[in-house]
């Protein structure tokens, strides 16, 4: 029977939904395969319910996703919301759909995650792309300038949109009213992928949410740092500059038509749990990661991102400095059952949410400590990602290239061929190569850097990178 220890009954319509189907325990004659019994595979499939036939009838007779959907956009102040059980790589890539059709251009940051730049073959866009700033005492990423936006745009009057991705992966936040000003003065809407930033705005210490700074549509995930099922994510979107009709039918278009039914409700728990309780509960992870970060200041030669124009919940952390490997370090802190959310040599990246505690924070900050400090060595140079310096050689649209006829090559025979495949490395999933770009000895030597450094090399059809894929001539 399901349980509602935070007392959301009455407040959360899908939650609601989700409690009544458990407390009734039906012998369902419908999807799924299972039928709630869990004799067969075990607790796996425990709570799995699906929306047609569970949380509500198979006709959709009681509209209750529609009104968790409507208290969303009430929420975050939108005209429009609709809720993903793909996470927010389906809901960009609906996005893309929505500002496709007969081709047509947009401007790109360079710092957005593939799925958005795999919605751009679904949607038959072109990018124009924009890069972020980089911050050379770390080599991470800053946010993307305002004025290389207005610039951009200027330059390129029929793009569609403006989509930029805020905050980056590393916690960075940049100026998203100045943005948004940049995009407006030319009646251009400005889209977000805020993945990593659904707490945003909910406690005085965080940093406003996209679309009260003036974002048009926001793409966030509910699962990366609020409670919810991994794969929960919302589309948030204002009206105007965006054909809301369209998005809708995006989101329809490229959706699973056997939506879980506990990724919807624990999106919906997780939205009623932040309008209730965020500031409650984010005020004391915010202020035990500050203490973090005071902590992991003292340590000799390691950097922390801090400042206004970090996360506060983001605990980012460069080591070269240290001389410390990050894979050594990593490999140490899952042995003591301290998973981070990304390692390589040089950067750790830990994700702290309203779910953390003084304890479980503390816990993690002393670990990590007592990692770098058994593995200090001589300190190196910090040595630029070079996944954010790319400068993409279009040679034909994205499209094109991922369906056009295409042969694997040797890695180093593949320079001044078009790619027909993205490559990146993982995390944070933002391309050095994407389909339809000059291979360069460059974007080689990022990704084989990236390689040397252990981070994965993900998407590739060889992600040995012997080979590359390229349009074959």
């Amino acid at each position: 029977m399901g349980t509602d220890p935070a007392g959301l009954r009455g407040e959360a319509p899908l939650l609601d939904a989700w409690l009544r189907f458990q407390e009734r325990s039906p012998t369902p004659f419908t999807i799924p395969g299972h039928k709630q019994r869990r004799d067969l595979v075990g607790d796996v499939v425990a709570g799995d319910v699906p929306l047609y036939a569970g949380l509500d009838t198979m006709k959709l007779a009681t509209g209750v996703l529609g009104e968790a959907e409507a208290r969303a956009a009430r929420l975050w102040g939108a005209d429009f919301c609709r809720f993903s059980t793909d996470g927010a790589t389906h809901a960009n890539q609906s996005v893309a759909l929505a500002f496709g059709g007969d081709g047509g251009r947009v401007v790109v940051s360079r710092s957005l995650h593939r799925s958005m730049l795999l919605g751009l073959v679904l949607a038959g866009l072109e990018p124009v792309w924009v890069r972020p700033e980089v911050d050379r005492a770390t080599g991470l990423p800053l946010g993307v300038r305002p004025d290389d936006v207005r610039r951009v745009v200027a330059e390129n009057p029929d793009v569609r949109a403006v989509f930029v991705g805020d905050p980056s992966y590393v916690g960075t936040v940049g100026d998203m009213r100045g943005l948004a000003a940049a995009a407006h003065d030319y009646d251009v809407p400005l889209v977000v992928d805020a993945a990593w930033a659904a707490h945003f705005g909910f406690h005085p210490d965080l940093p406003e949410h996209a679309l009260a700074l003036g974002a048009d549509v926001v793409v966030t995930s509910a699962h990366k740092t609020l409670p919810a099922w991994s794969q929960a994510a919302l589309i948030l979107a204002r009206g105007g500059r965006v054909d809301l009709r369209r998005l809708d039918a995006a989101v329809d278009a490229t959706a699973t038509t056997s939506p879980a039914g506990a990724i919807l409700a624990s999106t919906d728990a997780a939205r009623a749990l932040l309008a209730r309780d965020g500031v409650a509960l984010l005020g004391p992870a915010i202020l035990a990661a500050r203490q973090a970060r005071r902590q992991l200041r003292d340590v000799a030669g390691l950097v922390v991102l801090e400042g206004a124009h970090v996360d506060p919940l983001k605990l980012t952390v460069v080591l070269p400095g240290t001389g410390a490997d990050g894979i050594a370090v990593e490999r140490e802190l899952i042995e003591r059952g301290l998973p981070v959310e990304s390692a390589d040599r040089d950067v750790i990246i830990a994700v702290v949410s309203l779910a953390d505690t003084e304890t479980s924070i503390a816990a993690y900050t002393q670990a990590l400590i007592a990692a770098i400090e058994h593995h200090r060595g001589p300190a190196r140079d910090v040595v630029d990602a070079g996944i954010y310096q790319v400068e993409p050689e279009m040679v034909t649209t994205p499209r094109r290239a991922y369906f056009a006829a295409a042969q694997a090559v040797p890695l180093h025979d593949a320079v001044g061929e078009v790619s027909a495949e993205l490559v990146a490395p993982y995390p944070p999933g933002i391309p050095v190569l994407a389909p339809g770009e000059r291979i360069t000895r460059r974007s080689l030597s990022t990704l084989e850097a990236a390689a040397r450094a252990g981070v994965r090399i993900a998407y590739a059809a060889d992600p040995s990178l012997r080979t590359l894929r390229v349009v074959r001539a």
